[in-house]
C-alpha cells in the first residue's frame, strides 16, 4: 500500500471515531433530557450540525480518492454535495430550535436544506447506470420498488405524519411539515432502492449495506417523535447524527476498497424476500389497529389489499417468465443453437418415427452431408465466417428438399437428412439437388465462398435400425469423400471395405500409445474479470512418425470405435495429472487451480474405472477436488446404468462436468439426474450471427446453472467483444483463442509466471 493510501485510511478511521463520538454524544443528551435531567438547549442542538460537517469532510475525501471510475466518482461528489445541504439544514433547525420554534416546525431555511438534500440524492442515484437483461426484469424491479414505498409511506403516515396532524389540528404549517417528512423518507428509501439496483456494480462491498442502515435508522428514530412528549426535543436530534455516523462509514468503505483496488460486484435485484417483509409488516401494523380499534384501520386496510395485488402480480411475471425460459430450454434441447436445426437428438426421434411406421415397406431415406474442406475456412478466414457459411448451409439445404423432409445438424459441418416415402431413384436425385444448391456462391461475412459437400446415401425401409441405416451412410458418405468429394454416394456392401482402414489405423494408434508418439497440451481456462488462469484443459495430439501430426478429430473416432479410447484414456489422465503435480511442486499456488480431462461413456462403462482413476491420483499425488473429468452430453445419455459411477467419482471429490453444453440432448430432466458440478457452454453459444439468440441463450443458461447451483465456464471465445459480453451476462470463467490456444506444458509454466493465480493458500 502506498504512503497516500495509508493516510487516507488513517485519515478515514479518525472521522470515523469523530463522527462515532459526535453519535454517541446526541444519543446521551437526548435520553438524559427525555428522562426529565435538563442539559443546556445547544446541547441537544449541535451535534446535528457538527455530524453533518464531519460527514463533508469524509466525503470529499473519498470523491478526491484515487483510483474510482467515473460513475463512482461522480456518485459520491454529488452525495457530498448533499450531505452540505443537511448542514445548512441542521444549522437552520438548530437555530429554529434555540429560539423556541416547536420541534415538529421546520423554517424555510430549514426546510430548503433538507428539500435540497432530498433532490442531490435522488440525482446521484439517478446517475447511477441500471442495466437489467430483460423487461420481466424491469417490471419486477419496479413492482418491487412500488411495494415497499407504499408499505415505507403507510408506517411514515401512521407514525410521522398522522401525529403531527393530529396535534396541530391541521394546522398548515404542520401539514407542510408532515408532509415533507414522509416525502423525505419515501424518497430516501426510492434512492436506497436505485442503490440497490444499480450501484453494487460501481459501489464498494459494505457501501450499501451503511447506506441502508441509514435509511432504516433515520426513519425509525423520526418515528419516535410521536413518543416524545419533552419541550424542546427533536427526532432529528438522534437521527442526523446516527445517519451522518452511517455515510462516514459508507465513504470509509469506500475508501478502502480504493486502496486495496477491490472490484465492486454487479448486482440488479432487490433482496427478493423484501416486498414479502413489506408485507409481513403492513399486516402486523393493520391487525394491530383493529385491536385497539384505531381511525387508521381502514386506510392501512387498503394499503395492504394494494401490496397483495402488487406481489401477485410480480408473481405473474416470474411464473410467465419462468414458463418462456422453460419453453426456450426445450428448444435449445432438441434445436441447434446456430442454425435453427433439430439436432441430434430431435433427428433421431423422427428417424425412429419413421422407421415405426406399420407398413414395414415404406422406404425412408438417410442423407449425411459433410462440408468439404470447411476446416480451411475456420483455419484462414475464422470461426465467424465459418458459424455464417454453415448458417447459409442450413438455408440452402432446407430449400432443397420437400417441406416434409426434416434436415438436422449433427454438429460441426455435419448435416443430416431424413427422406420418407421415397424410393432410391429419388432419394439420389435429392441429394444431387442439395448439391446443386450448394454449389452456388455463399457470402459470408463479406467472403465470396465456394461450398463444396460428400453425401453418402443410406436406403432403407420401415422396421430397419435407425443406428445401422445411419452407419451406412456415414460409411458411404467417407467414401464419397476418397472419390474426391462433392458428389452423393449411395451405400453397398462392399464400401464395408473401408472398415479394414479403420482397422489399420486403430492398429498404428496401439502402436503410437505404447511407443511415446502422443502428448499432451494444454488449453486455458481463465477468470473473465481478471483474465488469470484459472485451469487448464488437457489435449491429446498424435505426433504420427511418418504423417506428421495426426489431428485428434482422425483417430479419436477409431480409438472409441476400436475400443484404444480406454488406454488411451488411462494415458492422457496420468500424463495430466502428472503434469500438475510437477506444477504444483515446483510453483506452489501459482499452478492451475483445476485441471480438466475428457472422458468417453466407454470408458465410464469400463469396469475398474473408477479405481484405476483414484489410483492415478495416488500416486501422482494429486488432490481428487482438483481433478475435472469432462463428458459430453452423448455421453451421459449413452451411459445408462453407468452414471452411478459419475456418483462415485463425486464421492471421491472429484468434479463432473457437461462439455459442449447445449448442442446434445440437454434438457431439465438430464441436468436434475445427471451428477454434475460444471456446465462449459459450447462455442456455438458465444459465436452465432443470430445476436438475439447469442445473448438471449447463454442469459437462459446462466440463469438454469444459478437456479441448479452449477458452475460455468463458456468455450470459444475468440474475440474481446465475446468475453465483454459474457462477463456482463455473469459469465466468470472462459477458455478460447482470445485468451490461449492449446499450449505445451512449458508455455503454461511461462504463462505462470505472467499470469499467476489469486488463490489463498487455504484453498489448496
Amino acid at each position: 500500500m502506498s504512503g497516500e493510501a495509508a493516510t487516507r485510511r488513517v485519515g478515514a478511521g479518525a472521522l470515523v471515531g469523530v463522527s462515532t463520538v459526535l453519535a454517541g454524544f446526541a444519543v446521551t443528551v437526548f435520553t438524559l433530557n427525555a428522562a426529565g435531567l435538563r442539559t443546556p438547549l445547544p446541547l441537544l442542538w449541535s451535534s446535528m450540525p457538527l455530524a453533518s460537517i464531519v460527514a463533508v469532510i469524509s466525503l470529499v475525501g473519498v470523491a478526491r480518492g484515487p483510483g474510482l471510475p467515473p460513475a463512482t466518482r461522480r456518485f459520491w461528489r454529488h452525495l457530498t454535495v448533499s450531505t452540505g445541504f443537511v448542514v445548512a439544514g441542521s444549522l437552520a433547525h438548530a437555530y429554529d430550535g434555540l429560539r423556541g420554534l416547536p420541534a415538529m416546525t421546520l423554517s424555510a431555511v430549514a426546510a430548503l436544506g433538507y428539500t435540497g438534500s432530498v433532490v442531490m440524492n435522488l440525482w446521484a442515484m439517478g446517475r447511477l447506470p441500471l442495466r437489467f437483461s430483460s423487461r420481466g426484469d424491469v417490471l419486477r424491479a419496479a413492482l418491487d420498488g412500488l411495494t415497499v414505498l407504499l408499505a415505507a409511506g403507510a408506517f411514515s403516515w401512521h407514525f410521522v405524519t398522522r401525529p403531527v396532524m393530529d396535534g396541530a389540528g391541521f394546522a398548515a404549517t404542520a401539514v407542510l411539515a408532515a408532509s415533507l417528512t414522509m416525502s423525505l423518507n419515501l424518497l430516501s428509501l426510492f434512492a436506497v432502492g436505485k442503490v440497490a439496483l444499480a450501484g453494487r456494480g460501481h459501489l464498494a462491498p459494505g457501501v450499501l449495506p451503511m447506506l441502508t442502515l441509514a435509511l432504516i435508522a433515520g426513519t425509525m428514530i423520526a418515528a419516535g417523535q410521536r413518543f416524545v412528549d419533552e419541550p424542546g426535543l427533536s427526532s432529528a436530534q438522534v437521527a442526523i447524527p446516527v445517519v451522518m455516523l452511517c455515510t462516514v462509514l459508507a465513504a470509509r468503505n469506500q475508501a478502502r476498497a480504493a486502496a486495496g483496488r477491490r472490484r465492486a460486484r454487479a448486482g440488479r435485484r432487490l433482496p427478493s424476500w423484501l416486498p414479502y417483509l413489506a408485507i409481513a409488516a403492513v399486516d402486523a401494523l393493520l391487525l394491530t389497529l383493529i385491536a385497539i380499534g384505531h381511525d387508521d384501520a381502514l386506510p392501512i386496510g387498503a394499503v395492504a389489499v394494494v401490496l397483495t395485488g402488487l406481489v401477485v402480480a410480480r408473481q405473474q411475471t416470474v411464473f410467465r417468465e419462468n414458463a418462456s425460459l422453460v419453453a426456450r430450454l426445450d428448444h435449445g434441447a432438441t434445436h441447434d443453437t446456430l442454425t435453427g436445426l433439430p439436432n441430434r437428438a430431435l433427428f433421431t426421434e423422427r428417424l425412429d418415427a419413421a422407421l415405426a411406421a406399420d407398413d414395414r415397406d415404406t422406404p425412408v431415406s438417410v442423407a449425411l452431408i459433410d462440408l468439404d474442406d470447411f476446416k480451411t475456412v475456420n483455419d484462414t478466414l475464422g470461426h465467424g465466417v465459418g458459424d455464417a457459411l454453415l448458417v447459409a448451409v442450413a438455408d440452402r439445404l432446407n430449400g432443397a428438399v420437400r417441406a416434409g423432409d426434416t434436415v438436422a445438424r449433427l454438429g460441426g459441418d455435419e448435416f443430416v437428412v431424413v427422406l420418407e416415402d421415397i424410393d432410391e431413384d429419388a432419394a439420389e436425385a435429392a441429394g444431387h439437388r442439395i448439391i446443386a444448391a450448394l454449389a452456388e456462391p455463399v457470402v459470408a461475412e463479406g467472403h465470396e465462398l465456394l461450398v463444396r459437400a460428400s453425401i453418402g446415401l443410406s436406403n432403407g425401409h420401415s422396421g430397419q435400425d435407425a443406428a445401422d441405416l445411419l452407419r451406412r451412410a456415414d460409411i458411404a458418405m467417407y467414401a464419397a469423400k476418397h472419390d474426391g468429394g462433392g458428389n452423393v454416394r449411395c451405400y453397398s456392401d462392399v464400401m464395408a471395405v473401408s472398415i479394414a482402414d479403420t482397422a489399420a489405423l486403430g492398429a498404428r494408434l496401439r502402436h503410437a500409445i505404447s511407443d511415446g508418439q502422443l502428448f499432451l497440451q494444454y488449453q486455458p481456462i481463465v477468470a473473465l474479470d481478471t483474465g488469470r488462469l484459472r485451469g487448464v484443459e488437457a489435449l491429446v495430439r498424435w505426433a504420427h512418425p511418418e504423417r506428421g501430426i495426426v489431428p485428434p478429430v482422425e483417430f479419436i473416432p477409431v480409438a472409441e470405435r476400436t475400443g484404444l479410447i480406454v488406454p488411451l484414456g488411462d494415458w492422457v489422465l496420468r500424463e495430466a495429472c502428472a503434469q500438475l503435480a510437477a506444477w504444483r511442486s515446483e510453483h506452489g499456488d501459482r499452478a492451475p487451480r483445476m485441471l480438466n480431462v475428457n472422458v468417453s461413456a466407454r470408458q465410464l462403462r469400463e469396469a475398474g474405472f473408477v479405481e484405476r482413476v483414484a489410483a492415478i491420483l495416488n500416486e501422482t499425488g494429486v488432490p481428487a477436488h482438483r481433478l475435472t473429468l469432462e463428458i459430453t452430453e452423448s455421453t451421459a445419455v449413452a451411459l445408462g446404468e453407468a452414471v452411478t459411477r459419475l456418483d462415485d467419482l463425486r464421492r471421491m471429490g472429484i468434479r463432473i462436468a457437461l462439455d459442449d453444453f447445449g448442442t446434445g440432448a440437454s434438457t431439465l430432466t438430464l441436468l436434475h439426474e445427471l451428477p454434475v458440478d460444471q456446465l462449459k457452454l459450447d462455442r456455438s453459444f458465444t459465436q452465432g450471427t443470430d445476436t438475439s439468440r447469442r445473448d438471449t441463450m447463454p442469459a437462459a443458461v446462466i440463469a438454469l446453472a444459478d437456479a441448479v447451483g452449477l458452475d460455468l465456464v463458456a468455450e470459444g471465445v475468440e474475440t474481446g467483444d465475446q468475453a465483454a459480453r459474457l462477463a456482463e451476462l455473469g459469465y466468470q470463467h472462459a477458455q478460447g483463442y482470445h485468451f490461449a490456444r492449446p499450449l505445451p506444458a512449458d508455455a503454461i509454466q511461462a504463462l505462470m509466471a505472467d499470469h499467476p493465480p489469486a488463490l489463498a493458500a487455504a484453498d489448496r
